[in-house]
């Protein structure tokens, strides 16, 4: 018999193992498309039954705790009663489960796809192939300006679709009871949340405030142990993180601004200035030292530093386990 610590750190190693094998196959059904459904159906649903702010805002807090609670439990009910009936079966659904809470193989083979375009000389192909993972538009982005978006999609996204859910699921393997894939769903869940409804404009000003503000205070410790972690293993721990310290804060995320810059110090580039969305210039604060432009070789050393930062941590949970079982 296998015990439940070491059973939910095997878990956590296959499933890292199975994201970096296959990525997220498109035929199959994604966790965060279910979750997508429910906050969907949800927020329509009160946008029609609330029109006024603060009724809204209350709304907005049912929404996320629906949402986020909803998903983590019914995830702990399933393990549960599959592991009654094959716990082998619950053991599969975690390692399946928990491999497509994880992004970093998805992400790395989308910032691949834009490089093999810029090395054919189709700039076009290229900005077709960043509008699929960046939110910015891309029509009469340079080459420059496609590797620096490229760059700050890798750092963004390393943290929300990697970093944060692996260090979610490390929490939940060493709850007893607990295991890695409810807290894992829960976290997808918030930030899903966050995609949907979180924004700054109408209808969902005030339906999305509660759910913005949740995913920025479960991303901010993951966020800041991930640019703890890549300073450390850059070998210039003071001069990154002293760059981060002086530019970081000024990105109104409290998040994003510091997963961007701990890349930037350390591939001695600078990200942000002025990107577009939806035909409106927006001016992002500028982070790093130009020292270097962006390149095909810097998108790739970036994504060296993300399955690095997630290998130390894989490494590091199993030490701790090591540790604590004698």
């Amino acid at each position: 018999m296998i015990p439940a610590h070491w059973s939910s750190l095997g878990v956590l190693v296959a499933a890292a193992g199975l994201d970096y094998w296959l990525a997220d196959p498109q035929a199959w059904l994604h966790p965060v498309q279910v979750i997508g459904w429910g906050i969907q159906g949800l927020s329509q649903l009160f946008l029609r039954w609330f029109r006024r702010p603060s009724p809204r805002r209350l709304a907005g807090i049912v929404l996320a705790v629906t949402i986020i609670g909803g998903t983590g439990g019914l995830a702990w009910i399933a393990l549960w009663g599959l592991d009654q009936f094959s716990p082998a079966l619950a053991l599969l659904l975690q390692i399946i489960g928990l491999a497509s809470c994880f992004a970093g193989r998805s992400l790395a083979l989308a910032a691949e796809d834009v490089l093999s375009a810029l090395a054919l000389g189709n700039l076009e192909l290229a900005r077709q192939r960043l509008s699929y993972f960046v939110g910015r538009d891309t029509e009469h982005l340079t080459e420059t300006e496609i590797l620096r978006a490229t760059l700050e999609s890798i750092a963004e996204n390393t943290v929300d679709g990697a970093t944060a859910p692996l260090f979610y699921a490390i929490l939940g393997a060493g709850l007893p009871g607990v295991g890695p894939l409810p807290l894992t769903l829960a976290y997808k869940a918030a930030s899903t949340l966050d995609s949907m409804v979180g924004y700054r404009r109408e209808p969902y000003t005030d339906l999305g405030w509660c759910s913005a503000r949740l995913e920025d205070y479960l991303t901010w410790f993951p966020c800041r142990l991930t640019v703890l972690t890549l300073a450390l293993w850059s070998g210039r721990p003071r001069q990154v993180l002293a760059l981060c310290c002086r530019d970081a804060p000024q990105d109104p995320s409290p998040n994003s601004g510091w997963s961007e810059c701990v890349y930037a110090a350390i591939l001695n580039i600078q990200l942000g200035g002025v990107n577009t969305y939806q035909g409106i210039p927006k001016e992002k604060p500028l982070l790093g030292d130009p020292v270097n432009l962006p390149s095909a070789e810097k998108v790739r050393q970036a994504l060296y530093l993300s399955r690095t930062c997630l290998l130390l941590w894989l490494s590091f949970a199993t030490l701790a386990r090591l540790l604590l079982a004698y």
